[in-house]
């Protein structure tokens, strides 16, 4: 079957009771046994039975299969947030004295469990250029235990050879983690190009417009026990498995994910190209635009879009504030790839706990706005860019 068939006509595990056709929100803790002797089983794992529904519940396995049907994996397993899934991700890898090779251009909480939170743990933030071979080889080590990257990062806009990295870390014995979140894993594998790991933050795409906060890790079983330390020790002692009312939301989110993205993905390419006509932008960044040093990397990677989000740059802090107050139809919100357009400033907000020389090592501009583009009409959503540009009346 097609990707969006599979999204929609996944089968149950088990038929249920009434017929339904789609899967029943199983708002419950306990599962009844009928026997003291299956309870074991259960239990230890050797089979699928429900026990307790922060470490298994059937709508989020649901969830977890469709995933699992989309991209081939070999364990799919759904958390409570994209945060959720990056740190338990990093805890079941990672111990003290090992390090993680990353990059400065994170999402900023990305960027703070590393440098931060992990480093308190005896784990090292080993931060390189990921665009760059020789760096990328030299920081690699005995001590690294992954490699971790976003395919493309927020909101610089940069793109890594993933086929590349993952070279680079295999012939170490290093597994690749990418965050994947800013292309659906229905527009390309992440394990043809050599990634072992995908983390996900399913609050964005899949949900389904902002329904619901999740996260997934998508192990393709080349990494030795991973999924299993994930599941009978992150799950057991952490505590961050996905909400069965999220699984559901994101469920339908699913089925819809293909048509959505198609809108979004293409609304922010036009976009992009409109915004490059009017004077008051100093500079469009998308990686869907010909002229863009990742363009053809790009293409090559993740095929014919560039997904729902770029950025813009103005003349200065205040010109992007006069606009962001100006705006009327486009939300002045965080997120990404809700239904709704959304705008923010990076600088101030996801990155204003940083130190001014912090945000220059990472590359993060006083002068940029970034743009989600949702499903509204894409001249709608033009048309209220464009006024909130108009220099202000006498």
């Amino acid at each position: 079957m097609k990707k969006q068939t599979q999204a929609v006509q996944t089968r149950f595990r088990r038929c249920d009771v009434y017929n339904a056709i789609s899967m029943p929100l199983y708002h419950t803790v306990a599962y009844e046994f009928d026997t003291a002797e299956s309870m074991p089983d259960a239990f230890c794992g050797r089979t699928d039975d429900p026990d307790y529904s922060r470490v298994l519940n059937p709508t989020v396995v649901y969830f977890e299969d469709k995933v699992r049907a989309l991209t081939g994996a070999h364990d799919v397993i759904a958390f409570s947030s994209g945060m959720a899934a990056i740190s338990n991700t990093l805890l079941a890898l990672a111990s003290a004295g090992k390090n993680v090779v990353t990059s400065r251009h994170l999402f900023g909480n990305s960027f703070s469990l590393l440098s931060s939170t992990l480093s308190r743990f005896g784990v090292e933030a080993r931060l390189c250029d990921l665009t760059d071979p020789a760096a990328v080889e030299a920081a690699i080590d005995g001590d690294t235990c992954c490699l971790f990257l976003e395919i493309i990062t927020n909101p610089q806009l940069e793109v890594a050879d993933l086929s590349m990295l993952a070279e680079s870390a295999h012939r170490k014995g290093v597994p690749l983690v990418a965050d994947t979140t800013m292309i659906p894993f229905t527009e390309f594998s992440a394990h043809a190009l050599g990634v072992d790991i995908e983390v996900v933050s399913s609050t964005k795409y899949i949900s389904g417009g902002a329904t619901s906060i999740g996260g997934l890790v998508i192990d393709y079983g080349t990494c030795e026990g991973f999924a299993t330390r994930l599941r009978t020790e992150m799950l057991m002692t952490l505590g961050a498995y996905m909400t069965p009312h999220a699984a559901y939301m994101q469920t339908l989110g699913l089925e819809t994910l293909d048509a959505r993205y198609r809108i979004q993905s293409a609304s922010a390419l036009a976009l992009a190209r409109r915004l490059r006509t009017l004077p008051e932008v100093k500079k469009v960044n998308s990686i869907g635009l010909e002229d863009n040093p990742y363009y053809a990397l790009s293409r090559r990677q993740f095929g014919q879009t560039a997904g729902a989000m770029f950025t813009i740059d103005l003349e200065s802090r205040e010109a992007c504030f006069r606009f962001l107050n100006k705006l009327q139809l486009v939300r002045r919100a965080t997120n990404l790839f809700d239904n709704k357009t959304l705008a923010i400033h990076p600088a101030s907000t996801i990155f204003g706990p940083f130190t001014d020389e912090e945000r220059r090592a990472m590359d993060i501009h006083e002068t940029t706005v970034r743009l989600s583009v949702g499903i509204e009409d894409t001249d709608d959503i033009f048309d209220d860019i464009r006024q909130a540009l108009c220099p202000a009346e006498d």
